[in-house]
């Protein structure tokens, strides 16, 4: 049943992993598959993701494998020495134990501004604490793949002319606070190029999102709520989000 599982785990992950990185080297597919076979983890599900050429885990993926292995519980506590509210810095330790008489596995993790990605803002205590129990995690189920979470900002380089030439992203309908529509737009351009997420399929979806013909005539609310959901379905499960963006990947009617 295992050697099943597994067999087709792989054609699975192979199959969305053709769609989602053409041309992947052959060494990289070999790793794929000894991930996919030593750890059972499903890209379509987000628990393994590849960024720049190299495969990660993903929190989800870490809590796959200790629901398999019937981890007996996980606990985190926040370091208040270490933290500083003021500044957005959070340190926290989690203890994973195996088995009930387990002495656990601890690991320790941190955020701040300077180490997370501007689309998380706000939200330093739930990564640290999310990076926190990654590193327990892999500590005790001895997986030496880093975590997604753990990546810090985000491995792709800001290139200065994303604002360019992605300048007509965003253009929601706001004659008064240029400075916020100029925000939106950079935090959308920023997820784009962080996520490797088609422009033109970005602009589609966002369309239908706020029910308009074109993302110009939404209002500002509706972008920045558009900006919010996709900034988490990327974060939470981009092999998703890149499926949802293909289904907008069709051939515009021609009218006679």
């Amino acid at each position: 049943m295992k050697k099943a599982t597994e067999a087709n785990l792989v054609r699975q992950n192979f199959r969305l992993v053709k769609k989602l990185y053409p041309g992947m080297a052959q060494g990289d597919l070999r790793r794929l598959r000894e991930l996919t076979q030593t750890h059972l983890l499903s890209i379509s599900q987000g628990e393994l993701s590849c960024i720049d050429g190299k495969w990660y885990v993903t929190h989800a993926g870490l809590l796959r494998i200790a629901l398999r292995a019937r981890c007996f519980g996980i606990r985190s506590t926040l370091q208040e020495g270490q933290s500083d509210p003021i500044a957005s810095r959070w340190v926290f330790r989690a203890t994973v134990f195996k088995s009930r008489r387990s002495k656990g596995f601890v690991g320790y993790g941190d955020a701040d501004p300077s180490n997370t990605s501007p689309l998380v803002r706000g939200a330093e205590m739930r990564v640290a604490e999310t990076r926190a129990v990654n590193r327990a995690l892999r500590k005790a189920y001895g997986i030496g793949l880093c975590s997604v979470e753990e990546l810090g900002i985000h491995p792709f380089p800001v290139d200065p002319s994303i604002n360019k030439a992605n300048k007509n992203v965003v253009s929601p309908n706001d004659n008064g606070s240029s400075d916020r529509q100029r925000s939106l737009r950079d935090s959308l351009c920023l997820l784009i190029r962080n996520y490797e997420l088609d422009p033109a399929l970005v602009k589609r979806y966002a369309a239908d999102f706020c029910g308009t013909e074109t993302l110009r005539e939404a209002s500002r609310d509706l972008v920045e709520a558009f900006v919010s959901t996709i900034s988490e379905e990327a974060a939470n499960n981009r092999a998703a989000l890149v499926c949802k963006l293909n289904s907008y990947n069709q051939p515009e009617e021609v009218r006679p």
